[in-house]
């Protein structure tokens, strides 16, 4: 029950991000009729509290025309470019997606991980005891 309930409110907390998504930056008319996409590039890890890093992004998602926008918070950054830019994506280099929404570990690949090793110490505590019982 404990894992159905840990779900649902994960489930609940994405909502209410997304939902804070959209209210925190209204985009203007101007934006809007000038034809701009936008995106947000999230970190499970809040990766964005070092300055070094959030330059870091900043200069990564330039090279396929991505402009800053703002921080929302040590995990989510916002984005837009001219929706005309998508016509330069196929000479970006091998390995840039102008389409990223994830900086390092994604909030699945940090949950299995933190699974992944309460279970390794789990086991050794567990060997340990069997070993000495």
């Amino acid at each position: 029950m404990s894992n159905v309930m840990t779900a649902a409110h994960a489930a609940q907390e994405k909502k209410k991000r997304e939902q804070e998504e959209e209210e925190m930056t209204p985009y203007s008319d101007k934006d809007l009729a000038e034809d701009y996409e936008f995106k947000i590039v999230r970190s499970a890890t809040s990766a964005f509290k070092k300055r070094d890093t959030v330059e870091q992004v900043i200069a990564e998602e330039s090279m396929a025309g991505w402009r800053f926008v703002e921080k929302f918070d040590d995990n989510r950054l916002r984005f837009k470019r001219p929706a005309s830019a998508q016509r330069r994506d196929i000479t970006l280099p091998p390995g840039v997606d102008p389409y990223r929404t994830t900086y390092g570990m994604s909030e699945t690949g940090l949950a299995f991980t933190i699974l992944g090793t309460a279970a390794a110490l789990g086991g050794a505590i567990a060997l340990i005891v069997w070993l000495f019982a």
